[in-house]
């Protein structure tokens, strides 16, 4: 069994726009599906990857709901688990977070930098009271984003003032943080947050992914790609080179995915 906790999908009618714009802005990155639910599908297939997380991100206000609604179709197909987002600073955020769990998505994706917040921000905490009282899970874009300019909205010191709003749990993609690996060792390993594997590969050194592994734990770490970014291949790869008991081997690459989805 393999769960890829961290990919992405468009509606058909953008997919091929959007996959070109955010290659665009991230310096010409190479993609490895066209961007589609059934293009992830079908290279979750080749790959062996038997179910996948689907992140989304409401860049706008009105852009929540039809995100939702997108996010719900998907969890019609056996493969995808589709989370929902919201827009923080929309008016109706709380109550998009009331119908996102009505509507059965386990989770909701943030990301600081395209959605214009600071992880830390007070006026964030309410959103998290919410989310935790829901009980969903909460996926972070964590660290540097090759889109923008610094400064990053979630950084490791930043991460760790937000973990004391919730009570539900976060997850901190890319192994806690692109680039900040340092300080993922220093602030976040051993605490209570999940880190996804996705965009490890041949993005840090294996230093730090042995050193996270060593202080963190397996049991709080979840495989993912960032898809179609980055394919199982390649993660697979650098999870195999970090010397993986088979129990280890198990909880990351999907295990510790299905008690936390409850499957």
């Amino acid at each position: 069994m393999l769960i890829d906790f961290h990919t992405h999908a468009f509606p058909d009618r953008i997919a091929a726009r959007a996959v070109e714009k955010l290659s665009d802005a991230s310096g010409g990155m190479e993609y490895y599906t066209d961007g589609t639910a059934g293009g992830l599908v079908t290279r979750m297939k080749a790959s062996g990857v038997d179910r996948s997380v689907v992140l989304s991100i409401a860049t706008n206000a009105h852009q929540q709901k039809s995100v939702n609604d997108f996010a719900a179709c998907l969890n019609e197909r056996e493969e995808l688990i589709a989370f929902g987002s919201v827009f923080p600073s929309a008016p109706d955020a709380l109550e998009e977070l009331e119908r996102i769990a009505a509507m059965g998505l386990k989770g909701v994706k943030l990301h600081p930098d395209y959605q214009g917040f600071s992880v830390d921000d007070p006026a964030l905490f309410p959103l998290y009271k919410k989310i935790s009282s829901l009980g969903l899970v909460t996926v972070f874009h964590a660290g540097v984003d090759y889109g923008f300019a610094p400064p990053y909205g979630n950084t490791p010191e930043k991460l760790v003032r937000a973990l004391e709003q919730f009570e539900s749990p976060v997850v901190a993609a890319h192994w806690g943080g692109v680039g900040c690996y340092a300080d993922v060792l220093a602030l976040l390993a051993g605490a209570d947050v999940y880190f996804d594997t996705s965009f490890g590969y041949a993005q840090m050194p294996k230093y730090y992914a042995e050193k996270i592994l060593e202080r963190h734990g397996a049991d709080r770490l979840l495989f993912g790609t960032d898809s179609p970014w980055h394919t199982a291949e390649m993660e697979l790869r650098l999870l195999s080179s970090l010397g993986l008991s088979q129990d280890e081997w198990e909880k990351i690459t999907h295990k510790n995915a299905e008690r936390l989805l409850g499957l």
